[in-house]
């Protein structure tokens, strides 16, 4: 089962549904119906295991425009604040400082999560 770290205990990490935005990895990337350990800290002597969770919505979102998006929708304000922020554009700043200004060219997963056990947070 693979881990999926938190480096902040959000308050939607208190709802039986939560959402998270993550980059699609290159050795296999996140699968609607995958079982994962959520994990606060995952690299720390902190590390704190909160459960269980199971992946049931996957859907590519681009953080920043992109000139070929008229298919993909962009991240707006409502699905950042459903994420823990006020404004989309506090959202991508935190990306920013987190994944180091990083090039956004391909869109993000958006990961709609279940738990599967009551949340621990």
């Amino acid at each position: 089962m693979r881990i999926l770290g938190f480096s902040k205990k959000w308050d939607k990490l208190n709802q039986k549904e939560f959402t998270t935005f993550r980059f699609p990895r290159k050795d296999r990337d996140w699968a609607n119906g995958e079982e994962v350990q959520i994990v606060f800290k995952p690299r720390s002597k902190e590390r704190e295991i909160l459960g269980i969770a199971r992946i049931i919505d996957k859907r590519p979102r681009w953080v920043r425009p992109h000139p070929l998006t008229s298919e993909l929708k962009k991240v707006d304000d409502e699905e950042a604040q459903k994420d823990g922020f006020v404004h989309a554009s506090e959202m991508i700043l935190w990306m920013d400082l987190q994944h180091n200004f990083r090039n956004y060219d391909e869109p993000m997963n958006k990961l709609t999560l279940r738990w599967l056990n009551e949340p621990m947070p």
